[in-house]
């Protein structure tokens, strides 16, 4: 059963879904999503939501401000810093269900919002668990990959245009848009030979390929990496070998760093490889048994424990 909810964020209505765990009696376990970089809950998030209800887990899937049915100004700004602020309200939201146990919540995030889970769920002791799948978790070494496989002039465009959009946005006027997703050789945020294939074969309705261009000037200043051995709860990393989006090294540097709480699961896909087939079947039931494992009410914890 799913109904449309909503929140705020900052004083902005955030629109979301919330998903019933089917047959589980109450208090339940809750997950709570978002997507990446530009994502909306409608392009790709809505298999791995009706997987977990149909577990017995509740889920909160939600569009930031400014995206899909969400509101706020500008459309399509992506900012992690926002986004953050968007995962804490949604968590708080969470919450107050009806029927949700509050401390039993795992945040859930894919690619951009796989890093922004690690910095949330660090800032707030009471998270149950975390999955991060194909997660952004070092600016700086997502820009190094961007060069290696767009060239410099590449980033050097991006900035230009970023840089104009800030000095517009600065003066109160209308954003200047780039795509998220292009060709190899185009001028957007993801160029690699499987971006534009594999983000719009899961892209729903209210998807829109665009941001405002001034979001890649604080791609580099993203960085959950530094946030990872300060989580307090388990988390599962999930990579993509052949991501040449995220750098599964990276990926690696945080499961380090989170030491004996991270689990890791690799796959032998691109970065748009995990939302269809074979390979979304894996990582669904990775994702199935961490959760079901770290969600499980704490009687049949000490239980499987003994």
């Amino acid at each position: 059963m799913r109904e449309d909810v909503s929140f705020e964020s900052r004083g902005v209505r955030c629109a979301a879904w919330h998903y019933r765990g089917e047959g589980a009696a109450a208090p339940r376990p809750c997950v709570v999503m978002a997507h990446g970089f530009g994502g909306t809950r409608d392009s790709g998030l809505e298999p791995y939501a009706e997987r977990f209800a149909a577990a017995g887990l509740d889920v909160l899937v939600f569009d930031y401000r400014g995206f899909g049915a969400s509101e706020g100004e500008p459309r399509q700004l992506v900012d992690w810093r926002r986004h953050r602020e968007d995962y804490r309200a949604a968590l708080a939201f969470a919450r107050t269900l009806e029927g949700v146990d509050p401390d039993r919540i795992a945040l859930w995030g894919s690619s951009y919002s796989g890093g922004h889970v690690i910095p949330v769920a660090a800032g707030d002791r009471r998270v149950a668990a975390v999955v991060s799948q194909v997660p952004a978790t070092d600016g700086l070494a997502a820009l190094r990959a961007l060069v290696r496989h767009a060239g410099v002039g590449a980033l050097a465009r991006a900035t230009l245009l970023g840089l104009r959009d800030q000095a517009r946005a600065l003066t109160g006027r209308e954003p200047l848009r780039m795509p998220l997703v292009g060709p190899p050789g185009s001028l957007a945020a993801m160029t690699t030979p499987d971006a534009e294939p594999g983000y719009l074969a899961i892209a729903g309705p209210t998807f829109r390929n665009a941001f405002c261009a001034r979001g890649v000037l604080g791609v580099a200043l993203n960085r959950p990496v530094r946030h990872a051995k300060r989580l307090p709860c388990p988390v599962l990393f999930q990579i993509a070998d052949e991501d040449a989006i995220t750098p599964p090294e990276a990926v690696l540097v945080a499961a380090r760093k989170a030491g004996a709480r991270a689990e890791v699961r690799r796959y032998p896909v691109g970065h748009f490889g995990v939302y269809t087939g074979e390979a979304f079947e894996r990582v669904v039931a990775d994702q199935l048994a961490f959760l079901t494992r770290h969600l499980a009410p704490a009687q049949d914890a000490a239980a499987s424990a003994a």
